[in-house]
């Protein structure tokens, strides 16, 4: 058997394993970047970049509803190839691929091996190619991959997932969604608006990843014009010719394909961590430290969608950095998370920054509100649906949290956030430059909302302004 010691083992070449990388690299430690599978990141492959491009086709396509408000003729005779709109996001999402692949393993010669690795022992992985690593510190980042029920694998291709759907040459006819959390909503709604034929299901009463009961009220009220959902009940699967019936409750619908959007689960099933002894909690998951990353006190560190607990990019960015900077430092460092960011891009987006609505203290939480419908902004854009709600603490007027269904959510929630970060005042915000008009008017008008129920005030006479001093 072919053995090789090294200081440094990354067992995942996607984001958290590629960011790891970027650490230990320069630090002139060995190291070995350890992929099974297919190349690329989830994000480039499978994941953001290509719904992103179907979403786009999707969005664009569908504006045609808006044009004859503006007097623009033939636009009912618009008409979209299918096969041509799939060809074009799967060109883009080759191309992604090919920048992650060309800018990372394939620089890396012998440093880059394909195969499943397993451990052995706590410093030993066995390669299914026949290998055997021995490093003094071990970085799992193998990611994750979509839940499908075991029953519903018998019904093969009318199945799809993430992982297949984006490999399809034309679309269905009709296609029943089954979850409707960020990734089902945002690409139930977009293939409904490329002309399939869609229905909805999921065993929540909530769609979107929404906490927030008036965010979610309009999110399913919203989306339900797009296309039926049927939520509350589980879902069952039955054969009909060559199709599929869907049922759930009393509602029942026969599909040509099912797009099973159940979540994700880690890959660590074939890991072998039971010989490293290192402590699993209940989802079989290594315990690990959220700030350092390493597992327990143990030469192994774990990061991105792996983890289950922040599954985005950039947290997966974050968490290789970390993870790759203790692997190879004397010390462990601890390092401060940033504040939660999570944007659906389902239109209007679906957006949470800080504090969620289920971690809030209701009796020390003031809760600003604004409607899209009147927003002079959104009524030009024909996009005046939706709601605002931000969060504060009401003592001492600190923005805590916010969650939204709105057009433009997704630059909406970066500057709260980034509010959030500097630890701002509703105040302090108020004292902003709001330009007009411009979708940021809407949140304006969410924090005077809030500002009055605070109990933190600006001083002076002019609350948008500060006194300069005589």
């Amino acid at each position: 058997m072919d053995e090789k010691l090294v200081d440094v083992a990354i067992i995942g070449s996607g984001s958290a394993g590629l960011y790891a990388l970027s650490q230990v690299r320069p630090s002139g430690k060995s190291f070995v970047l350890i992929n099974g599978g297919e190349p690329g990141t989830t994000c480039a492959r499978v994941g953001c970049m290509p719904s992103k491009a179907l979403i786009q086709v999707a969005e664009d396509f569908h504006r045609r509803t808006h044009l004859g408000r503006y007097g623009v003729d033939g636009h009912e005779g618009l008409t979209l190839n299918a096969s041509e709109a799939m060809e074009h996001v799967q060109d883009l999402r080759d191309t992604f691929v090919d920048r992650v692949l060309s800018n990372s393993t394939d620089t890396l010669g012998d440093a880059f091996i394909e195969g499943y690795a397993r451990f052995v022992e706590l410093h030993t992985l066995e390669i299914d190619n026949g290998q055997r690593i021995t490093a003094q510190r071990i970085i799992i980042a193998t990611g994750s991959r979509p839940v499908v029920p075991g029953a519903w694998e018998r019904f093969g291709d009318r199945i799809l997932t993430t992982d297949t759907l984006f490999e399809l040459e034309d679309l269905p006819k009709s296609l029943a969604v089954v979850g409707l959390g960020v990734i089902g909503l945002e690409l139930g709604q977009s293939i409904a608006r490329l002309g399939v034929d869609v229905t909805g299901f999921d065993l929540a009463e909530t769609i979107g990843g929404t906490q927030d009961p008036e965010v979610g009220k309009a999110a399913v009220e919203i989306i339900g014009k797009e296309f039926p959902l049927h939520l509350g009940h589980p879902v069952e699967i039955e054969e009909e010719g060559d199709h599929l019936r869907v049922t759930a409750g009393e509602h029942s619908v026969v599909v040509e394909k099912v797009l099973a959007s159940l979540g994700r689960t880690p890959n660590v099933d074939n890991l072998g961590l039971e010989n490293t002894g290192a402590p699993l909690d209940e989802r079989g998951i290594p315990v690990y430290n959220p700030n350092t990353l390493q597992i327990g006190d143990l030469p192994l560190f774990i990061a991105g969608d792996v983890t289950g607990d922040r599954p985005i990019l950039h947290e997966a960015g974050d968490e290789g950095r970390i993870a790759g900077h203790n692997a190879v430092s004397d010390e462990i460092h601890a390092f401060r998370r940033k504040t939660p960011i999570a944007i659906n891009f389902c239109d209007p987006n679906i957006v949470a920054v800080g504090q969620r609505w289920n971690e809030l203290d209701p009796s020390a939480t003031a809760v600003g509100e604004v409607r899209l419908a009147p927003v002079g902004r959104a009524l030009i854009m024909g996009k005046n649906r939706g709601v605002i709600r931000v969060y504060g603490d009401k003592a001492s007027g600190r923005i805590l949290g916010a969650e939204m269904m709105t057009p433009h959510g997704e630059n909406l929630a970066h500057l709260l956030n980034w509010a959030i970060e500097q630890g701002l005042t509703v105040g302090r915000l108020l004292r902003m430059p709001f330009y007009h008009p411009v979708i940021e008017e809407a949140l304006q008008a969410a924090l005077y909302d809030l500002y009055g129920k605070v109990d933190a005030k600006n001083a002076g006479p002019i609350t948008e302004l500060d006194m300069l001093d005589e």
